[in-house]
């Protein structure tokens, strides 16, 4: 009885302990409560709206021809090869897009479900993921303006246009870290929040979104890929724009490395707060 039990999902078993051993399976078997929450996300972000999909248009878009007129016609910053600037430029403000997405809200998104969160019983880290759906919807309506931008322009991707998945998934993952840190976070310390869009920004410029990190001095180059994005951007850039945009392989790895830190780290201070969300919230 006790095996069938174990086995059968309808089944719930109160055991000392379970929770915390079989935390990651339940992951997996609450991916339902997953899926409902990012249709939620889905319908409220577009329900109602004026502009509705046509917002994930312009943002990008607008804050591209901003960035093209500052720092490719006033700074005269170099583009990479023959790469007109505004291609350049989205496509390193795609992948920090999708980044800043995920984090502004997962971040808060404990916060935002906290009448789920205090009553019943699930994998607390479901609440976060749930957001990163809604991101990565506006980062694929996102990708039908650089593919319009190529053809404009007439750039044809190389065989390294293969491999962008795995850089949108890398983007997501470097988001994904400190999401999960903030938001456990802003559960003691709710004022906390309003210092994410600030960061965001700041790390907007500091991030070669609007100019190629081969401005940089070579010296450099290694600590300014101590940001994670850096290494995520140009790899972007290297899928669609091919040999024009070279990567910097030792700071790319740097990134990696970062980028795996920060996801263990976000995790682990996530599952050390979530016991307390219930009584805080």
């Amino acid at each position: 009885m006790s095996t069938l039990q174990e086995n059968d999902p309808d089944v719930l078993v109160i055991e000392a302990g379970r929770a915390d051993r079989q935390y990651w399976l339940d992951l997996w078997r609450y991916r339902e409560l997953f899926l409902i929450l990012a249709w939620r996300d889905v319908a409220v972000r577009y329900k109602q709206t004026v502009i509705g999909a046509l917002w994930a248009f312009l943002r990008p878009f607008m804050t591209m021809v901003v960035f093209t007129v500052v720092f490719g016609t006033l700074a005269k910053l170099p583009t990479e090869g023959t790469t007109p600037y505004a291609v350049l430029v989205f496509a390193g403000l795609l992948p920090w897009t999708l980044f800043s997405s995920v984090l502004n809200e997962a971040s808060g998104s404990v916060i935002s479900n906290s009448n789920l969160v205090s009553k019943v019983y699930f994998p607390r880290m479901i609440v976060p993921l749930a957001t990163v759906v809604v991101a990565l919807i506006d980062f694929l309506v996102s990708l039908v303006i650089l593919a319009g931008l190529m053809l404009w322009y007439g750039i044809a991707p190389g065989w390294q246009i293969l491999l962008l998945p795995f850089f949108v998934m890398l983007a997501i993952l470097a988001a994904i870290g400190p999401s999960l840190w903030a938001a456990s976070l802003i559960v003691h310390y709710r004022d906390f929040r309003f210092l994410i869009p600030f960061g965001v920004q700041i790390g907007l410029y500091v991030s070669p979104v609007g100019f190629s990190s081969k401005v940089v001095p070579e010296q450099f180059q290694m600590l300014y890929s101590l940001n994670p994005m850096v290494g995520v951007i140009d790899g972007f850039r290297w899928c669609i724009l091919g040999g024009e945009s070279p990567i910097y392989l030792p700071g790319f790895i740097a990134s990696l490395v970062i980028i795996a830190a920060l996801l263990v780290w976000g995790a682990r201070s996530f599952r050390r707060s979530e016991r307390a969300f219930a009584d805080m919230l």
